[in-house]
């Protein structure tokens, strides 16, 4: 019940920072582009592949705190780090086809999805 409840402050504490981020970003450059998304899913990849490697390679930060790092914190401040780590390890692998499906299908899929779901609210 502890590392639930320290998952669920991390990721409060996740959702805080992508809505300052974001915020600061588009005050900056503006919303004719969305730069806001778009720093923070680049800095969510640079700080998923800094806590991966301090935890795995260095032992630095332990497996709980990795945990609560990369699923509370990140999971909230942004999805697109985990997305982008995993198709690093099958591109890694050296896994092409899995590699092609997990970009291109999740894509997508994802446009299919949003249009679906779109379609359905405005019917609703």
């Amino acid at each position: 019940m502890h590392k639930l409840l320290l998952i669920a402050l991390a990721g409060a504490f996740g959702t805080l920072c992508r809505y300052w981020l974001s915020g600061a970003v588009y005050a900056a450059l503006g919303r004719d582009f969305p730069w806001g998304t778009w720093a923070v899913n680049i800095l969510g990849c640079f700080l998923f592949g800094l806590v991966w490697m301090l935890s795995e390679e260095r032992g630095l930060i332990s497996g709980q705190a990795r945990i609560i790092i990369l699923a509370g914190f990140m999971g909230a401040f942004t999805t697109f780090s985990t997305f982008i780590f995993e198709s690093g390890e099958i591109l890694r692998d050296a896994q092409w086809l899995h590699l092609a499906f997990n970009v291109c299908g999740q894509n997508a899929v994802g446009f299919a999805a949003l249009f679906l779901g779109s379609s359905l609210g405005r019917i609703l």
